[in-house]
């Protein structure tokens, strides 16, 4: 099964010099169940190796920080939703390889799988390279999140949680709308609604408000978690 990463290679902003560590870094498990010659491969052991890299390069990072302080920003940083949202970004769901029922099931947007294929490919880069490459290419995708955490909230992707906790409650993805846009262009504030509506339970709803459109929807994903009682503090 050959595939071209070079688009992806971009992406992450490192190219492998063995390309199987970087293809074995995105074989999920399930893919062996119906492809024979991949029953005993999977990313699983990568990512038991990026996730000590992980730890170790942000351990590094925040070695000036109290032992308290430490365990609060790793608890919300290393964390599957923050993993999760850069595996977004990086387009990492468009290259894993799932099994069919996996593939049907919105796998490619599962956040514990997303996450999962962040420290795998952590963990390939560091095989391909060395420590200093692969702490490099941890803190271009963290180092922003580490440097602003006042509050678990505030790095969450609440977009997210709502949207899975939606999927797996009431079968329908979440619905954003803008309610009002007040300002002049240079200083709008928007403010966005979300619906959650599948035509059978009550319908809910909140706002939220900010300087754009992706902040707003993320105070009103936020508000709407907490109306609903998501239990937001054990996604991490």
């Amino acid at each position: 099964m050959k595939r071209n990463y070079l688009d992806f290679e971009k992406n992450l902003g490192y190219s492998f010099k063995n390309k199987e560590l970087l293809k074995n870094s995105l074989i999920h498990r399930s893919f062996g169940n119906e492809h024979r010659r991949y029953k005993k491969i999977s990313n699983e052991r990568l990512e038991l190796l990026g996730d000590a890299v992980l730890d170790l390069v942000v351990t590094e990072y925040l070695s000036n920080s109290t032992e308290g302080d430490l365990a609060k920003v790793k608890s919300m940083v290393v964390s599957e939703p923050v993993l999760a949202g850069i595996s977004k970004k990086l387009e990492v769901g468009k290259y894993l390889l799932l099994s069919r029922g996996e593939e049907l099931t919105g796998g490619r947007e599962r956040s514990s799988i997303l996450g999962d294929a962040f420290e795998a490919i952590l963990g390939a880069i560091y095989m391909d390279s060395n420590f200093e490459t692969a702490k490099e290419f941890v803190l271009t995708h963290i180092k922003d999140s580490i440097d602003h955490v006042d509050s678990n909230e505030e790095i969450l992707d609440f977009k997210t949680i709502l949207q899975e906790y939606s999927q797996k409650n009431y079968r329908v993805i979440p619905e954003y709308s803008v309610i009002n846009e007040i300002g002049p262009d240079h200083q709008k504030i928007f403010e966005i609604e979300v619906k959650i509506d599948n035509g059978i339970d009550e319908e809910k709803s909140d706002r939220g408000t900010g300087k754009n459109k992706k902040t707003a929807e993320q105070a009103a994903a936020k508000s709407l978690c907490k109306k609903l009682g998501v239990k937001i503090h054990e996604a991490l």
